[in-house]
């Protein structure tokens, strides 16, 4: 019994330990940046991120001679099927995205299945015809070979069908007209997140971007 109780305080003592380790690295790695970035006669087109307090947007051009997204991504997916001249990809856990409209809809098992690599993810997609920079949305211009490869991060991102197709998830939970979802690659889990994601989309075009984050402030505090 004694060593039952024993191996029983080990357990939670790393338990613990390894929380505390993560709530270190939660609050340090995003102050480091990687990629400090100032611009260049290489400017070629604007993106930005958007943030809606604690998930994280790439925004992007919906058409340019790199890619025309409403190919890949048709209007007609959305409720309004109106042509738009931005569109935003935000990836994440499936389950928060279509079973968790507001933080009081968050049931427990959603949210352990998210952390510990047990649910699905998903690409949400919304369209928009302006973008105004401002404390939640930050401007950045890139290069067109930077903009190839946050394209290309992107687009590796959806789970695609046998013929090359993104899958639509038919759902009637969405956030308004212009927005839809997809199947996506990857699996949630606290290392990483939908912001990591994000981050890591930066990285990808050579932008500001933290060594790692789990929140959008790890991203945004580099772009105050």
């Amino acid at each position: 019994m004694k060593k039952i109780f024993k191996y029983f305080l080990k357990s939670i003592g790393l338990l613990f330990g390894l929380l505390f380790v993560y709530i270190l690295a939660v609050i340090i790695l995003p102050l480091i940046p990687v990629n400090k970035t100032t611009s260049s006669s290489n400017d070629w087109v604007e993106i930005y991120i958007l943030t809606n307090g604690m998930h994280t947007d790439i925004v992007l051009p919906v058409e340019t001679d790199v890619i025309n997204w409403s190919d890949l991504i048709p209007f007609s997916d959305t409720k309004a099927k109106q042509p738009m001249k931005y569109i935003a990809f935000g990836w994440g856990d499936k389950g928060f995205y279509l079973d968790t409209p507001e933080w009081k809809d968050l049931k427990f098992s959603t949210a352990f299945k998210a952390a510990f690599w047990l649910g699905d993810s998903a690409m949400h997609t919304t369209f928009y015809n302006t973008i105004t920079e401002n404390e939640d949305c930050k401007r950045m211009t890139i290069s067109r070979d930077e903009y190839i490869k946050i394209v290309e991060y992107i687009k590796n991102s959806f789970e695609l069908d046998t013929t090359g197709n993104v899958q639509l998830i038919p759902t009637e939970m969405v956030y308004g007209n212009n927005d839809s979802f997809y199947e996506a690659k990857g699996t949630y889990n606290i290392f990483f997140t939908c912001n990591t994601w994000a981050s890591d989309a930066l990285k990808e075009a050579k932008q500001t971007a933290p060594l790692w984050t789990a929140s959008q402030q790890g991203i945004f505090h580099h772009y105050n």
